[in-house]
């Protein structure tokens, strides 16, 4: 009997959708796109109203073969790629391949990967959305013109292996301008005095000015001068008075659930995750976790989207939850989030939230990773924490008098813990003191502290992410690749997690302001965004879009031609000194990326590894067994190694040996990742010579249900199984 075949981007999410769908159905994966435009040319017809030319991806063919043959024995296909442009796009091309009529109900879609949501999903089919698919073929044609068009000229120009990017030439651009802010910055000179009041309890208060009658006049200390003038009149007082107490009550709403913007910024901040980090977990646990007595499931909803949209069943059992866990006084089942003003494309979804509010993080604690762990409980505490009630504060405020100046004490406690009881503060509350009106407090002492005016801040990942969202510029698909792009091309570093831009950076953006104005700037390309969402709600024809902007770029691209001479970027001159002559280190860019070179060359040889994110070598904490100098990374064509830094003098190299928490079946050692001298992956004991447990798959830590034995994970033209490893099993099935 045929079977119905389903079709999904990732193996990992075949094989969770595969246990709801039973035996009557095979689901296979396409690991991604199948077609798209040539890497080797334009791939844009550009005298043929911009028809872009697809080819099969190189490497797809075993995947494309099997797929042909599973469709033809099956009796009905449905394509389960993800809800948003990227998925419908693939959708699209596998449709084409399949030669499937698009206009058919051939597709389904998801939000979650649950059994409920696939079961209602394979209820209602659907045609493919072409509109869809015209605002990804838009981005990606528009993408491809300005990268392909615009790096050559760079090449030719500046240096080889740069490149320009509509969405990630204005990212660095604003790396640029806030850089150029903070060179412009000029700081401005002031003071604080702080008083420290009380006899047994004491409290420190700040000078914030004069007192007229019911009202403070402000006060700001230039220099020291003025902080001495104020500190000697001060000094004649040896009591304050208690001028005013307030105190007063106030409400704080809770944020609402994340979205793919917010969630990167959150991670970022609380977690120290990098956007690329933050969405790497969170597919994970978006496409299927092996819970413990539970089995496979996804334990979030989609995770690119710009909508705080939450349904009904999921609301309601959020309400249901918190009342059973915390009482009806917590709950606050009909909290509103504003909605987003502009048409946004990604509101047909829902917003980040868990599958089920019953799925409490420490509940299911032991089948997850630690990160997957944190970002998990990250997500679900903010879902959880949306529908509950309002934390209420407690402020109080006291003003102390000394002659006519008044200094402020501010506390705060919280009244009503709300939301707290799954987001809990950082901050320490105390008591408040218990003072009354017209009390008479002992000065202890006066101090005063000189400070200036800071700069604006550099962006970290979280900032850029958070402005590239408030101006429009990407969507929450581009946001993490845009970073990693960036930080990749070296147009910027990272250095205790702010973003510095780099004298390539410097060199390439300014030319682009230059010459290509009217199109790397925040405005051009947040309006061609809400263009390409016109498109996919058929109000807008995509071609139209491609043609308004190639005229002018077309012009910018001649004209830049002619006028750009070949420049020279300096070489960034480190503040690392090299091992053997003292010199300062210069980055280099060699077949594998940045290296640090000695800038005493050719007199002084001597390379190190260099780390493009923080800026300096990448020293381990493993000694050369040979020599006793530090191992340092280094970069292969196999990947990363250690090498003793002595080189040349000492040339020893180690592999990297990662662990992969699991346990060797033979002796309980555990199981590290290694490669062969072709960098080929395999998988041997931390006890190798003493034990020769070897395996060419990745083991994984659930133990063989039938047997106990060890099981790896195989990917077999895009099929992800798990099999074990004992021969005798096997042979039983």
């Amino acid at each position: 009997m045929a079977k119905n075949l389903v079709i999904v981007e990732s193996p990992s999410k075949a094989k969770t959708i595969a246990k709801f769908l039973g035996s009557n159905y095979k689901v296979k994966a396409s690991v991604g796109h199948i077609r798209d435009l040539p890497k080797s040319r334009l791939g844009i017809d550009i005298e043929n109203d911009f028809e872009p030319g697809y080819i099969n991806i190189r490497g797809k063919g075993d995947i494309i073969k099997d797929l042909k043959k599973e469709a033809s024995k099956a009796s009905k296909i449905y394509l389960a790629t993800d809800p948003d442009r990227e998925g419908e796009a693939i959708s699209w091309h596998l449709a084409n391949i399949l030669n499937l009529d698009p206009k058919d109900k051939i597709r389904i879609e998801f939000n979650e990967i649950t059994k409920n949501a696939i079961t209602n999903a394979k209820k209602n089919p659907r045609g493919i959305n072409i509109d869809l698919v015209d605002a990804q073929q838009a981005r990606r044609v528009l993408d491809r013109l300005v990268g392909y068009m615009i790096s050559p000229l760079l090449w030719r120009k500046v240096d080889k292996g740069l490149s320009a990017g509509r969405v990630q030439s204005v990212a660095v651009k604003l790396i640029y301008d806030r850089e150029k802010e903070i060179e412009a910055f000029i700081p401005v000179e002031y003071w604080t005095i702080n008083g420290e009041f009380g006899n047994q309890e004491t409290l420190s208060a700040k000078l914030i000015g004069l007192l007229e009658k019911e009202k403070i006049q402000r006060l700001v200390i230039n220099n020291s001068e003025e902080s001495k003038a104020i500190l000697e009149e001060l000094s004649k007082h040896t009591t304050g008075t208690v001028n005013k107490i307030t105190r007063k009550k106030y409400k704080k709403a809770p944020a609402p659930p994340f979205t793919t913007s917010s969630l990167q910024q959150e991670a970022n901040k609380s977690l120290n995750f990098s956007t690329k980090k933050t969405m790497m977990i969170a597919q994970q646990l978006y496409e299927g976790i092996d819970i413990k007595g539970e089995g496979t499931a996804g334990l979030i909803t989609y995770i690119r989207t710009d909508s705080f949209r939450i349904s009904d069943e999921a609301k309601a059992e959020a309400t249901e939850y918190i009342r059973e866990k915390f009482g009806e006084a917590y709950l606050h089942a009909n909290r509103n989030y504003e909605k987003k003003k502009k048409a946004d494309a990604q509101d047909a979804h829902e917003a980040i939230r868990p599958t089920s509010a019953y799925k409490d993080p420490e509940a299911i604690k032991d089948s997850l990773t630690g990160d997957q762990y944190k970002l998990y409980k990250l997500i679900w505490s903010r879902f959880i924490a949306a529908h509950m009630e309002s934390v209420e504060f407690e402020n109080i405020t006291i003003i102390i008098k000394v002659a006519d100046y008044g200094f402020r004490y501010s506390g705060r406690q919280v009244a009503f813990d709300g939301y707290l009881k799954v987001i809990p503060l950082r901050e320490k509350f105390v008591e408040f003191p218990n003072l009354k009106e017209g009390a008479e407090l002992q000065i202890n002492k006066f101090e005063d502290k000189q400070s200036f005016t800071s700069p604006p801040a550099r962006y970290n990942e979280a900032s850029l992410v958070k402005t590239m969202e408030e101006l429009g510029i990407g969507r929450p698909s581009t946001y993490s690749p845009t970073v990693s792009t960036i930080l990749n091309r070296g147009y910027v570093q990272k250095k205790e997690g702010s973003f510095y831009i780099t004298e390539t950076g410097i060199v390439v953006t300014e030319l682009l302001i230059e010459h290509f104005s009217g199109i790397i700037n925040e405005k051009f390309t947040a309006d061609l965004e809400l263009q390409l969402d016109e498109v996919e709600s058929g109000q807008h024809n995509w071609k139209k879009i491609i043609q308004d902007f190639y005229g002018e770029f077309d012009k910018a691209l001649k004209m830049a031609d002619q006028k750009i001479e070949k420049l020279e970027i300096e070489e960034e001159v480190t503040d690392i000194l090299c091992d053997k002559c003292g010199g300062k280190m210069v980055v280099k860019k060699g077949r594998f990326g940045k290296f640090l070179a000695c800038s005493n060359y050719p007199e002084c040889k001597h390379t190190m590894a260099y780390n493009a994110t923080a800026g300096a070598p990448i020293k381990s904490d493993i000694k050369c067994e040979l020599c006793g100098s530090d191992m340092i990374v280094k970069k292969g064509r196999f990947g990363e190694f250690l090498a003793c830094s002595n080189y040349p003098e000492c040339k020893n190299t180690k592999q990297i040996l990662h662990k992969i928490n699991v346990k060797c079946p033979k002796c309980g050692g555990d199981i590290i990742e290694k490669r062969t001298k072709k960098g080929r992956k395999f998988y041997g004991c931390s006890n190798y010579p003493e034990c020769d447990f070897v395996s060419w798959n990745e083991p994984v830590k659930e133990s063989c249900p039938k047997c106990g034995g060890i099981q790896v994970r195989k990917i077999s033209k895009g099929q992800e199984e798990i099999t074990c490893l004992n021969d005798s099993c096997k042979k039983e099935d």
